[in-house]
């Protein structure tokens, strides 16, 4: 799923034109933003405001990809007065982030998907 620049979500067409739902998947991760999001939505829910400073973003940047997880139903958000914590919906992803660092690790390519348990000192991103 691309993001829609326009209205800033996930072109969910594509999946009506054709694409499969493990295509559509596969695309909404192929973000490196997407995925500094998510690895840092695994650590605990978040604000927008909390990921623009932490991930160095602009607040369009992080609402778009926001949209574009959250319309592939990887997160969602839960209102409190008026701001919005956002978290992981499908804790299965990070078992598909565990094999994806096996399987990079195997060809050759040692990468970081998943975030450090809590306490453990952080690694280098690749």
């Amino acid at each position: 799923m691309a993001i829609d620049l326009e209205g800033g979500r996930c072109v969910s067409a594509d999946i009506a034109a054709g694409i499969s739902p493990a295509a559509a998947l596969f695309h909404s991760l192929a973000d490196e933003t997407r995925l500094r999001i998510v690895q840092r939505l695994a650590r605990g829910e978040a604000r927008v405001v909390d990921l623009t400073t932490q991930l160095g973003l602009a607040q369009s940047t992080v609402s778009k990809h926001l949209a574009c997880l959250r319309d592939c139903g990887l997160i969602d958000y839960r209102a409190e007065g008026r701001q919005s914590f956002y978290a992981l919906t499908r804790p299965e992803l990070m078992d598909l982030l565990a094999s994806a660092e096996h399987l990079l690790a195997a060809a050759g390519h040692a990468v970081t998907l998943r975030p450090a348990p809590a306490g453990a000192a952080e690694e280098p991103r690749s």
